[in-house]
């Protein structure tokens, strides 16, 4: 009796079955840094560090993200003395990401965070830059040793679901 002829169409059918239940958007919840943070990520994240020039200093940064749907996710991690240098830290951050930015609009906004310091407050930025929009938080939280944990979680680019940044940003949780 002959083999039965392949039928490609159901290689097909399989292939995007298989296609349907990877979604987009795999979240998970991930650790932060040694500091307690737990975020919700929407696929296996990456991890680096490298040095970023905040005002005088150069800062050690540690860095989490991935990219999913169309955007980046990541936050960015780095541990300063005390409020005044986390304050300054912050300022230099801003104005950074303030020049690269350009003449892009840019909409800046107090923000909330549980367990967030006052000092420095939580801060919202978001830029329009055509196809590739950027929101950041940046938020801190005082460590037991006196130190200060400063982060800043951004969205870069404009995912394939418009619910992905408000679960990004929703998922923090500090300790």
């Amino acid at each position: 009796m002959p083999s039965p002829a392949p039928r490609p169409w159901l290689a097909l059918a399989a292939a995007v079955l298989l296609a349907a239940c990877s979604p987009t958007f795999n979240w998970r919840e991930v650790p932060i840094a040694e500091s307690g943070l737990v975020a919700l990520l929407p696929c296996k994240a990456d991890r680096a560090n490298r040095a970023l020039p905040l005002g005088a200093e150069s800062v050690q940064v540690d860095m989490t993200g991935c990219e999913a749907g169309g955007a980046t996710f990541a936050i960015a991690h780095a541990s300063a003395n005390g409020p005044e240098q986390a304050q300054a830290w912050l300022h230099a951050w801003r104005a950074a990401t303030r020049a690269q930015l350009g003449a892009a609009p840019v909409t800046e906004a107090p923000a909330e965070l549980q367990r967030a310091t006052a000092t420095p407050p939580p801060l919202r930025l978001d830029a329009a830059q055509g196809a590739a929009p950027l929101q950041i938080l940046w938020f801190a939280q005082s460590q037991k040793d006196g130190s200060v944990a400063l982060y800043q979680a951004t969205v870069l680019g404009k995912p394939s679901s418009p619910d992905a940044p408000k679960t990004f940003f929703e998922g923090l949780r500090l300790p």
